[in-house]
């Protein structure tokens, strides 16, 4: 069973996606993005998941690294959203293993 402190913490963090891509979405609708601004916009999905995979490089929990070494492996091969299908399934199967 999820705690409360997991299921609030997933709760905001998803709102908080929604609301700055909605952001984003309606105050840049109406301009021409030019090839900075839209490379800088196209990598920032991935600075948000590194900045929650980052905290687990230090973790004392082996089946996180071991899960984290999969996912690194993984994102040289696969798009993002494989990516962090695998990764998080890897975990979930480490968990039970280990």
């Amino acid at each position: 069973m999820i705690s409360m402190a997991a299921l609030v913490t997933i709760v905001g963090m998803a709102s908080a996606t929604y609301t700055t891509r909605l952001a984003g979405y309606l105050l840049l609708r109406k301009r021409k993005l030019g090839p900075r601004a839209r490379a800088v916009m196209e990598a920032a999905p991935g600075c948000v998941l590194i900045s929650v995979i980052a905290p687990h490089f230090v973790s004392p929990h082996p089946e996180e690294l071991i899960a984290l070494g999969i996912t690194l492996v993984a994102a040289w091969r696969l798009p993002m959203l494989f990516t962090v299908a695998l990764g998080v399934a890897s975990l979930a199967v480490l968990r039970l293993i280990l």
